[in-house]
């Protein structure tokens, strides 16, 4: 799933919402979440049309046309150049005028930098639960926050069905630029080309791994090296390092605290320091951003489960995109690593690391 959480910081682009239907059907959900949930996407499903008759429909402006263009060469480049599976995705177009498809809420424990996980037939444990309509989401957050537990709602830009349904273009990524548009689609596709049960935080780094690196090799061969759109893809790519190094010392300091033999109201008292200089220590990194991607962090609030959602994204993306750098640059390569590595036992992020070492 890609997700552009509050404010500009993305847990992608992030980023996977799974909308198994018969998977959601067989589970310990409620029946009216799974209502709800089958209602939106037999909503998308029904109301999406082929991309020939989109490009032919006169509520799509001239800008919009074009990047429909685009997401037929990006998926083509994907499947031909980068290894990733062909499929009838994107070749279908969701004209609906909703700001995002879907709204995750994702929920943690307080003194532990543990996420809460629901589980579902197929695809495992799952650390978030998606709506359709964010007054469903902000209920449900309500609801978890009562219980205690820290939440947070992202706002997700694009979802893979994983096979189940032919995912759609969603109208609200034909307004995005061309490099935000690239890296959408191209996580979006590795997460229908590779997805390990009950792994989140691997599913989630190598789509963005994937995503950011396959965009800049697929902008430099269609719009050239030197042009605007490949330089700004190479300039998220070192953000997003920086933002990695960052994130992990932040979560790594706060595991720390949560580790030691304190009661929980001192644990409380001591994160909201550890909270007070995350912002600090962003603010002083913002200066050596080179894009406004992670603009906004933490300045809406930060608790455990904005860190730990993030972080799903985040966190880990130096060490899987080192697997790339020891393929020789090679997306395709690294993810026959990924695959063999997918098949393990345990975490499949310490399996990587392992592996690297």
């Amino acid at each position: 799933m890609t997700l552009r959480p509050i404010h500009r910081i993305r847990s992608n682009p992030g980023g996977l919402i799974i909308l198994l239907l018969l998977a959601v059907l067989l589970s310990g959900c409620s029946p009216s979440y799974v209502l709800r949930l089958a209602v939106g996407q037999l909503r998308i499903q029904s109301g999406s049309v082929p991309v020939e008759r989109a490009l032919e429909d006169p509520s799509l402006g001239a800008a919009e046309k074009e990047k429909l263009r685009l997401v037929a060469r990006v998926k083509a480049f994907g499947e031909r150049e980068l290894g990733l599976s062909r499929s009838d995705n994107y070749e279908t177009v969701y004209l609906g005028s909703e700001p995002n498809p879907i709204y995750t809420v994702t929920a943690a424990l307080r003194t532990r930098l543990e996420l809460v996980t629901w589980w579902f037939p197929v695809v495992g444990r799952m650390p978030y639960l998606g709506y359709f309509d964010p007054e469903d989401a902000a209920e449900k957050k309500r609801e978890l926050e009562k219980e205690g537990m820290d939440v947070v709602i992202w706002p997700a830009e694009a979802y893979s069905t994983l096979g189940w349904f032919q995912d759609p273009v969603h109208r609200n990524l034909l307004g995005k630029d061309a490099v935000d548009l690239v890296e959408t689609l191209l996580h979006e596709m590795t997460h229908a080309t590779l997805y390990a049960r009950g792994q989140p935080a691997f599913n989630e780094t190598l789509a963005s791994v994937v995503g950011k690196r396959g965009a800049l090799a697929f902008l430099e061969a269609d719009f050239g090296p030197g042009s605007r759109e490949a330089l700004e893809a190479r300039a998220l790519i070192r953000d997003e390092r920086r933002f990695s190094r960052f994130i992990d010392d932040l979560m790594t300091r706060l595991a720390a605290l949560y580790s030691r033999p304190l009661s929980d109201e001192e644990k409380l008292a001591m994160r909201e320091r550890l909270f007070e200089e995350g912002r600090a220590g962003f603010l002083a990194l913002e200066q050596e951003l080179e894009t406004d991607r992670f603009e906004g962090f933490g300045s809406g609030g930060i608790n455990n489960a904005y860190l730990l959602a993030a972080g799903l994204y985040h966190r880990h993306f130096n060490l899987f995109e080192s697997v790339i750098d020891e393929q020789g640059g090679s997306i395709s390569q690294a993810l026959e690593i990924f695959r063999r590595l997918s098949g393990k036992e345990g975490d499949l992020v310490r399996v990587t690391e392992d592996w690297l070492s």
